[in-house]
């Protein structure tokens, strides 16, 4: 069970640990903190009433749920999501600044709002 629950949480960190807006990070949070209420309420109701495997499958379920919701959000995972972004170099700041035609926005390279 222990060896399960360190898993699970460290998908979840996995899952989170690559992003520059905080979309992905406080979906998933929110998604774990759900999935582990609804899970324990029906691992409690249903089956040997164990809820706490069922607050821990609802955490993994909901966590992961929140992060890919949170990534949609910020336009996408993977390597495709530099497809709607066009990069330019700011000659006073002396870095690289990316503008986003699907959102409109601009930011720097390290992600942060320009």
């Amino acid at each position: 069970m222990k060896m399960t629950m360190i898993a699970l949480m460290g998908v979840g960190l996995l899952a989170t640990a690559c992003t520059s807006t905080g979309n992905v990070e406080r979906n998933a949070a929110g998604g774990a903190a759900l999935g582990a209420l609804a899970g324990a309420v029906i691992g409690n109701n249903v089956g040997n009433g164990d809820a706490g495997t069922g607050a821990a499958i609802g955490a993994a379920i909901g966590g992961t749920a929140g992060a890919v919701k949170g990534c949609r959000e910020d336009g996408g995972c993977g390597a495709a999501t530099n497809v709607n972004k066009r990069q330019y170099y700011d000659e006073r700041a002396g870095r690289y600044y990316y503008y986003d035609s699907r959102s409109g926005r601009y930011f720097w390279e390290n992600g942060q709002a320009r």
